[in-house]
């Protein structure tokens, strides 16, 4: 068996997801180190057309392309193609990325079989650079202090970047998937801590880069986005930290929904009904006081 499975999730962006089938079809061993590639469209109405074209033409590449029943948001997306893939690790990437450098596959196989992590790897998170200016995308560092780790060229870490990484099938068929009520954000918190808790380790590497066609001027979160990352990230908190983090999380939060949205009132006040009947709603399965000690270790950032 290829030790590789590309997953990737597309939603209106064919020019993009065809520049990164030629991307993946273009690295090193891609014929012999990919077990399939899996493309699922996530219910788009754009026209896929030249991206299917292409992939008739290259056979040797073991893309599969799919279609999802309906939009299942990230999540369960990602867990929907999830089921297609067989290989032992799964590379996830966004649709509006490239991987650079040819020998990626190479690099990310080499990282998997001599990294020195004080646990067994289950994740590793890729640097992230902008395609337009290859500079480093704050947001996609898998650490809250970006100034300490940002020169890193490895460091164990607390979560992931959700469309730039690669996760063993072993830690998923183990603990499970992307918590699939999260239809968009945070999910890397929940899966993160999940795995932290069984004994895993998430690790970042410079040596795979992600290129994101993001703007480097970033694509502002919709109300109805940054609302729905307040709630996941107290989910989160609730689920898994103790119960102070829980608050430090929700109020801290709604801070910042106010000055991202510009003091969304409407959107404020049911963000906040949504978050006081998550205890009423949500099993509390708090990690074990190890796990807590380890993520204080590795600088993690709980109240917030």
């Amino acid at each position: 068996m290829s030790p590789f499975s590309f997953v990737i999730i597309t939603y209106n962006r064919p020019v993009d997801m065809l520049a990164l089938a030629k991307n993946i079809a273009e690295l090193e061993g891609a014929s012999d180190m990919l077990e399939e590639v899996i493309i699922l469209n996530n219910a788009s109405t754009e026209d896929y057309g030249e991206l299917k074209n292409f992939i008739r033409h290259h056979p040797e590449i073991p893309f599969r392309y799919l279609d999802a029943p309906s939009n299942l948001g990230v999540t369960k997306g990602r867990n929907y193609a999830i089921k297609f893939a067989t290989a032992p690790i799964l590379i996830m990437l966004d649709d509006d990325a490239e991987l650079e450098g040819r020998d990626s596959l190479y690099k990310l196989q080499a990282f998997f079989q001599s990294a020195k992590t004080s646990r067994p790897l289950a994740i590793v998170s890729f640097k992230v650079l902008y395609y337009e200016n290859r500079e480093m995308q704050v947001n996609a560092l898998p650490h809250k202090k970006f100034d300490k780790y940002k020169d890193k060229s490895f460091f164990e870490t607390y979560y992931f970047a959700g469309g730039a990484h690669a996760i063993t099938k072993e830690a998923i068929e183990k603990l499970g998937l992307y918590p699939e009520d999260f239809f968009y954000g945070m999910e890397e918190y929940d899966l993160g801590y999940r795995l932290l808790d069984a004994g895993y380790s998430i690790a970042y590497s410079n040596s795979v880069v992600m290129l994101h066609k993001e703007s480097p001027q970033g694509r502002k979160p919709k109300k109805e986005k940054l609302q729905m990352m307040w709630v996941n990230k107290c989910k989160v908190a609730w689920r898994y930290l103790p119960e102070r983090y829980f608050w430090s999380t929700a109020f801290l939060w709604s801070f910042q929904y106010l000055a991202q949205t510009r003091f969304f009132i409407p959107g404020f006040w049911v963000g906040w009904g949504k978050v006081v009947r998550i205890p009423e709603g949500e099993k509390r399965t708090p990690v074990k006081a190890t796990t807590i000690a380890y993520l204080k270790q590795l600088d993690a950032r709980l109240f917030y």
